[in-house]
């Protein structure tokens, strides 16, 4: 029976899914992230303290990987074995286009078999979930890597699990004054990821990439997942990206001075610095105030267009 309340996970089974059917005959997720050791007795519940004992573990194994691949690899292995928690819901491209939905019915237990060993038990519902049935948005939202956190469309997962129809999802701390405006913003993330090398930024940074996975997409730190992470093509420079809808208000640049603090203290190398760049339709005398004395942060407007032709 699922809980009241539970968190929605999506969890890849491997590079194009190899890895769905195993998941689906032995009831379990896995995941392996080249730490080859038991963790039953090393997941503290604050992922930081698991990331800072086992990126060096992880950099040793993989000496050419970087501190980024190496913190998201961590991060996702803590949320895998722990941070999930019994109840909770679990999606897995099949390869299809449909979803392998279950539930997590087990705490971490370690199987000593390469790429699956650090693993949770999952009862696999009779259905599947195909994803043309999701909101655009849904669909957009499921950055790269093994492990995505999808709680914040869990009004819509929850409907569609059931049987019902899809639904619109709106945050409740967002407030749009319009309508019309919102229909196009709510897919800006995704339209400046697909179109990234030909606006200006592209010109002189790319979105992180691992392995030609895109990792550099709602990259978790912790204060919050950063909405695009990007390095210089000189490899010089990483670039924090915060995007906001509508008009953005002077909270954001202390969000983002967050941001690139902990981009500053755990991922950049010692030859990096680390800039940051706030994206929203409109500012106002505040935020200006503030951006000038923030250091190494710059402003962009984006703008909506919308327009009929007549053929």
């Amino acid at each position: 029976m699922m809980q009241i309340n539970p968190s929605y996970y999506r969890i890849m089974a491997g590079a194009k899914s190899v890895f769905a059917q195993e998941f689906l005959e032995g009831g379990f997720i896995a995941a392996n992230w080249n730490i080859d050791q038991d963790l039953t007795h090393a997941l503290p519940d604050d992922w930081r303290e698991f990331n800072h004992r086992f990126i060096p573990v992880y950099l040793n194994a993989l000496p050419d990987k970087t501190k980024i691949s190496a913190g998201l690899a961590c991060g996702m292995l803590h949320t895998l074995s722990k941070g999930i928690k019994q109840g909770d819901i679990i999606l897995t491209p099949r390869g299809d286009g449909h979803y392998l939905v279950g539930k997590v019915i087990s705490d971490y237990y370690y199987v000593p078999s390469g790429e699956l060993s650090h693993r949770r038990k999952v009862e696999w519902f009779e259905q599947t979930l195909p994803r043309e049935l999701m909101s655009q948005e849904l669909k957009n939202s499921s950055a790269a890597g093994t492990v995505c956190n999808l709680t914040k469309y869990a009004a819509e997962l929850k409907t569609l699990i059931d049987g019902k129809e899809t639904v619109e999802h709106l945050e409740p701390d967002e407030v749009l004054e319009d309508p019309t405006a919102f229909a196009l913003e709510k897919h800006l993330e995704h339209f400046l990821v697909e179109n990234w090398s030909k606006t200006e930024l592209g010109a002189t940074y790319d979105i992180y990439t691992e392995d030609g996975q895109l990792v550099g997409q709602q990259y978790p730190s912790d204060t919050g997942p950063i909405d695009i992470l990007a390095i210089s093509k000189d490899k010089k420079t990483l670039l924090v990206v915060e995007l906001k809808r509508g008009r953005a208000s002077d909270r954001v640049v202390g969000q983002i001075q967050r941001y690139m603090g902990y981009v500053k203290d755990e991922l950049a190398e010692a030859d990096q610095q680390v800039k940051g760049v706030i994206i929203a339709l409109e500012d106002d005398l505040r935020i200006r105030r503030a951006l000038s004395v923030a250091q190494n942060i710059e402003f962009y407007r984006y703008q909506l267009s919308f327009k009929l032709l007549k053929h």
